[in-house]
């Protein structure tokens, strides 16, 4: 279980294995602003009738998001739950590991966000923190890596055979491109905080990074629980790529519901309004 055999990588939908070096397809020449927003209003429509499904047939879905600092997963993640109930769709991003974690099960503090019935999780990192910056950065031993490469895939296993619709992307985004976005965070003072010590350190060490992911793949990207690359150079047509690929993953239909009658809004006398001197509203700055 822990090596598939790479020839059966032809069913999937991978384009060009961009995964073997991070190396971007061709570029196509950039999407006009009007057509990405009409497209992603078509997407994020089939998104709310997939939302209403999941809820109505109480699926289980979890998915991943990893790849390299700045690849794109956030802000593909946004566009997809811009338009969903948080009820229904939530993200999980965890931060560091508190010291009792640290002493826990590895998978022990990810199996706690796990969807229930009716639910869709998004991770925006998740147990694959071992087998990257852990293991570039040195936040874990060799045999905790070893073990982790062992497990995963059994792991992954299990939370499928108990139901779960698992599906796992890496947004591959090549060397240049990742640069250029490292420096439009530092230059712009609303995306700052989005580059740290991490991140910039994640340069010096791209090639360590490229052998943890292409490790990682030999072991995890399996049959049962394959890894989807998205080719991330163009943010644009790797959120919308992925939002189509993620629509066509999971089988669903349009639930019908009874149309909305809004009834008369009630109107009494008893009810007198408390003056609105007495209330504080905030500085009509705008």
């Amino acid at each position: 279980m822990a090596k598939n055999n790479k020839n059966n990588s032809k069913d999937k939908e991978k384009s060009q294995e961009v995964h073997q070096h991070d190396e971007p397809a061709t570029r196509k020449p950039p999407l006009p602003e009007d057509e990405y927003e009409k497209e992603l209003r078509k997407l994020q429509i089939e998104l709310v009738k997939l939302q209403e499904w999941i809820k109505y047939k109480g699926l289980k879905a979890v998915v991943i998001f990893e790849g390299r600092d700045a690849a794109g997963k956030g802000g593909t993640i946004t566009r997809i739950t811009q338009t969903l109930n948080p009820r229904i769709c939530r993200v999980v991003a965890l931060g560091t590991p508190t010291e009792k974690e640290k002493t826990q099960w590895y998978f022990q503090r990810y199996v706690n966000h796990l969807p229930a019935g009716g639910e869709m999780v998004i991770f925006d990192r998740s147990w694959y923190n071992r087998a990257g910056v852990e293991r570039v950065m040195g936040f874990c031993t060799e045999d905790e890596y070893q073990e982790f490469l062992r497990s995963c895939p059994y792991f992954e296993a299990m939370l499928i055979r108990s139901g779960i619709i698992l599906l796992k992307y890496w947004f591959s985004v090549s060397d240049k491109e990742q640069e250029k976005r490292f420096q439009n965070r530092i230059n712009d003072p609303i995306k700052r905080w989005k580059l740290s010590e991490i991140d910039v350190l994640s340069i010096s060490h791209w090639a360590e990074y490229s052998q943890a992911k292409d490790e990682m793949f030999a072991y995890t990207d399996t049959k049962q629980s394959p890894w989807w690359v998205v080719n991330a150079d163009d943010k644009k047509r790797a959120r919308l790529n992925c939002i189509h690929h993620l629509l066509s993953m999971i089988p669903y239909k349009e639930v019908k519901r009874p149309a909305v009658v809004l009834p008369p809004r009630q109107q009494t006398k008893a009810y007198m309004r408390a003056p609105k001197s007495e209330q504080v509203f905030i500085p009509e700055v705008y």
